[in-house]
């Protein structure tokens, strides 16, 4: 499958790591993997910094001079993407919503929010009652006026361009998982969609036996499907290849909404740190954690065999939520 047809810079580097989490898995009754995607090596890391290898690419190709994007107030993405843009001498312009209407000043200045001001970033608070895209397409043609050169990230990197990071990813894991025999299942979570979409189609090709599940963070499979689905049939027409898998979407850990904690969630995020000592976030990762656990502890994963769980990173969102 070829993405070398776009062009990309050099962000991630070397493969993240593919590690075993012997006591998690003994808790489990059943091996568990994790890749470490938290690890990447600009800004704190995450799954972002792979999208926004095409992205940025993108950018300077068209020489911009200002990335413009648009998150909540503790948007892994948007930290990202300002880091990004710091390493490449780029201006850095970030729309802000509070999906909590969350008034407490750790909310609202301490971890991925605190990253922003360290990065330089000109912070713009979200309009009520227009959308995030209809907000960036309005504060690039500002910009334009102004005689910048802005160049749009969408929200989460989630294009077709920025999807593409996750077909590298898949590749990775195809190659690192082949001395893990009978990997039952690949477990993510699921949320603006390009990461979900990106692997989708990429281990489709590369490990076809292999199912993946999206654990939703925001929506509930009806809304989340089609977001996804859209998104990875326009990559793999993109790429010339033909998808034959469905979607597979778990939608009951995410309530009450995105950026709100929950009990499951929780009880996933601290037992990982107690038995591993590697943090989740609190907002995708620890839920996509507790779907993955309560599908071992109720059988629903369709396979027998070792699990691999896609650590995407988020831990700064930790310290705004106390």
């Amino acid at each position: 499958m070829l993405i070398d047809n776009y062009p990309k810079i050099e962000l991630v580097g070397a493969p993240t790591p593919i590690e075993y989490l012997p006591r998690l898995s003994d808790y489990a009754e059943r091996d568990i993997y994790i890749k470490r995607d938290d690890l990447t090596p600009l800004g704190l890391g995450g799954n972002k910094l792979r999208k926004l290898e095409f992205l940025a690419a993108e950018a300077l190709q068209e020489g911009a001079d200002v990335l413009v994007t648009a998150g909540a107030v503790q948007s892994n993405h948007v930290r990202q993407t300002a880091a990004v843009a710091a390493k490449l001498g780029l201006k850095c312009m970030a729309i802000l919503e509070n999906p909590l209407q969350e008034a407490s000043d750790n909310y609202l200045k301490n971890g991925n929010r605190l990253l922003l001001d360290l990065l330089g970033v000109n912070v713009q608070a979200a309009q009520i009652g227009q959308s995030l895209t209809e907000q960036l397409a309005a504060q690039a043609e500002l910009l334009q006026a102004q005689g910048f050169r802005p160049y749009i990230i969408p929200v989460g990197g989630s294009n077709l361009l920025g999807s593409l990071g996750y077909i590298g990813c898949a590749q990775e894991i195809a190659h690192q998982v082949e001395d893990i025999p009978d990997l039952a299942a690949v477990v993510v979570a699921s949320g603006s969609g390009g990461t979900h979409a990106g692997l989708s189609v990429g281990l489709e090709h590369y490990l076809p036996q292999v199912p993946l599940v999206g654990v939703t963070v925001s929506r509930d499979v009806a809304q989340q499907l089609p977001v996804v689905d859209t998104l990875r049939q326009s990559v793999a027409k993109a790429l010339g290849v033909t998808l034959k898998q469905p979607l597979e979407l778990w939608d009951d850990f995410y309530a009450p909404g995105y950026g709100y904690t929950n009990d499951s969630g929780n009880d996933a995020l601290n037992l990982l740190a107690q038995l591993e000592g590697i943090f989740l976030d609190p907002v995708y990762t620890a839920k996509a954690m507790a779907g993955l656990l309560t599908g071992i502890s109720t059988q629903r994963f369709a396979q027998d065999g070792p699990l691999l769980f896609i650590h995407t990173g988020g831990s700064p969102a930790l310290f705004a939520y106390s």
